[in-house]
């Protein structure tokens, strides 16, 4: 169980902070911003579930909203030598089972979805431009722990499988929520706007 009775430490006053096995790193340490990007998807998903009327979608984003906290303790703790060898106790990691559960939620929204004919723009309904919103987030931080994991051996690899298949979760429940509404992209036409003295 987390407890938090003090909300300031002052501990962060000179730009540094302490990762989960006590480590100090500068608040600008990649580890960081990676975690961070997912508080802040975490926060975008908290914004979504206000315009979520469905029970069962509320049930899926504050899923997703646990998820995040887990995926965010995960990146906060750096793999141990003694955790590879097996000898160190057990510790909140995020593994394939979570992944294979966004797959099946993919593939039951997915399904009742018209064929995707060109590229779409963000809106449609306050939800669905939401989890647009929701969904870009998500890749950033996958960016992040992507470049964290070529950078430190000690990530746990499925922080970024689940990650990639969270973005395509969102996509696909923003283009649910959009419905009829959804507006696909239509490039413009350079010659079109010459014409019109634009």
């Amino acid at each position: 169980m987390v407890r938090l009775n003090r909300i300031y430490t002052r501990g962060g006053d000179e730009g540094d902070t302490s990762l989960g096995d006590g480590t100090r790193v500068p608040k600008d340490h990649l580890r960081i911003e990676a975690y961070g990007t997912v508080d802040e998807l975490n926060s975008v998903l908290g914004l979504c579930r206000l315009h979520e009327p469905d029970a069962v979608g509320q049930q899926w984003l504050q899923a997703l909203q646990n998820d995040c906290f887990d995926v965010g303790a995960d990146l906060c703790v750096p793999i141990s030598d003694e955790e590879r060898a097996g000898t160190a106790g057990r510790r909140l990691r995020v593994g394939e089972a979570r992944t294979r559960r966004l797959e099946a939620w993919i593939d039951a929204v997915n399904g009742d979805l018209p064929e995707l004919t060109s590229f779409i723009l963000p809106g449609g309904s306050p939800l669905a431009a939401h989890l647009h919103l929701a969904r870009t987030v998500c890749r950033r931080a996958e960016r992040c722990v992507h470049t964290l994991l070529k950078s430190d051996e000690r990530v746990n690899p499925h922080t970024l499988r689940y990650l990639n298949r969270l973005s395509d979760l969102l996509f696909v429940l923003a283009r649910s929520a959009a419905g009829r509404a959804e507006i696909l992209w239509q490039p413009t036409d350079e010659a079109s706007l010459d014409e019109a003295g634009a």
